[in-house]
């Protein structure tokens, strides 16, 4: 079997503690795996949640919080408006925050304002309600420059991904999910996952180790072409108060979603802005922002490697903050914006999918989404790969 290991004879032996329904064990407690755990959890299944940090600290909180619905295509669509019913259902159970405040996005050319309106045309004005540039400037605190329209995304939401995964956590720890925190994956097989506190038993195993995927089942990641994709984001402190009260696209970012990309203006908008800007390019660029507890996250870079080393590039974060002043008014950003955190995102990427949905060894279920919208789908990826283990509804 692909990436299937054998357990040492020796290792003990733990069962979940629950005592009704079938076992689950969920490897990784990022959005997908507790997305995973709330659904089998919700179907009246064993669940534990096997996570070698001692908390949520990957990709589930480095992110901007922007569970960007509308621009989806295909199975993301689908797994994105699953997953927006459940962050406002899990949000109100669970404790925290989930803001239904829509997305902004600003047109600063003819041909961005050509594409969102061939998305609004396909979407309609539930999903895309064009602005113009008069109405974009009051809803966003934009430079009054090369601003030509814009558009509000009403299905998108908000939340404080530092603080949203890890109440999920906790609340389904208090409603009966066990946790095995500190505990790392060391191989799974049919029936058994081997960690290093032992050996769990289970009925389902759902790995959803992210891109760690290639520590526990590296033939599969490498079939793949799983790889590590990391980012230069920011959170800057306004001058003044910012006034952005939704997250904020720009055509940096519509040429990257699907949605976006499937429209005719999307190659015409993706070559202005390498042609006006080849520095950003190069860095691959997505420019958004999200406000975040009185400041905004900016970002951000995109770099694929096998690996993820520390060290990035001063002249990622010069290329967003030079983007970022230009992008908003001087009294918010201004010419020496205040950076009160740096940090390097990482998520999966895989060339030519989004998702990475496989069965390697009989019960073992792999799901990880292979691409920056794990925020976006994860919890709506968690029934269909539920289904798909046969654990009926």
């Amino acid at each position: 079997m692909t990436g299937s290991a054998t357990t040492t004879p020796t290792a003990p032996t733990v069962t979940p503690d629950r005592t009704t329904g079938r076992r689950v064990v969920v490897v990784g407690a990022g959005v997908v795996g507790l997305g995973a755990a709330a659904e089998a959890h919700r179907r009246g299944h064993q669940v534990t949640v096997v996570e070698q940090a001692s908390g949520v600290v990957g990709s589930s909180v480095q992110n901007f919080g922007h569970v960007c619905t509308t621009p989806q295509a295909g199975d993301a669509r689908r797994y994105a408006l699953a997953a927006r019913e459940r962050w406002l259902s899990l949000g109100s159970a669970a404790g925290f925050d989930v803001a239904p405040v829509g997305t902004h996005v600003v047109a600063r050319t003819a041909a961005e304002q050509r594409l969102l309106g061939e998305l609004a045309a396909e979407r309609g004005p539930d999903e895309v309600r064009l602005l113009d540039a008069a109405e974009t400037r009051e809803a966003v605190p934009v430079r009054p420059g090369p601003v030509v329209g814009g558009a509000h995304l009403p299905l998108d939401l908000l939340v404080d991904p530092r603080a949203a995964a890890p109440a999920l956590a906790r609340w389904l720890e208090s409603r009966g999910v066990t946790f095995r925190w500190r505990t790392a994956a060391r191989a799974v097989a049919p029936g058994r996952v081997e960690t290093t506190r032992g050996v769990l038993e289970a009925d389902v195993v759902v790995v959803a180790a992210h891109h760690d995927l290639d520590r526990l089942l590296p033939d599969l990641a490498e079939e793949v072409g799983l790889r590590r994709c990391r980012l230069h984001m920011l959170r800057v402190a306004p001058a003044t108060p910012h006034g952005l009260a939704t997250p904020l696209l720009t055509g940096w970012s519509m040429v990257r979603y699907a949605a976006f990309a499937a429209c005719p203006s999307a190659t015409d908008v993706a070559a202005e802005l390498a042609a006006g800007d080849p520095a950003a390019a190069a860095w691959d660029v997505n420019l958004m922002a999200t406000p975040q507890g009185g400041t905004l996250i900016l970002g951000d870079t995109h770099a694929r490697a096998d690996d993820a080393p520390v060290f990035q590039d001063e002249e990622g974060f010069d290329v967003l903050l030079r983007l970022g002043r230009d992008l908003f008014r001087d009294d918010l950003l201004g010419p020496a914006p205040r950076v009160v955190e740096r940090w390097q995102g990482t998520y999966a990427t895989a060339p030519g999918r989004e998702f990475l949905l496989a069965e390697p060894a009989p019960g073992v279920h792999v799901a990880t989404v292979t691409t920056g919208i794990g925020m976006t789908t994860g919890l709506g990826l968690a029934a269909d790969v539920l289904d798909r283990a046969g654990l009926a509804a």
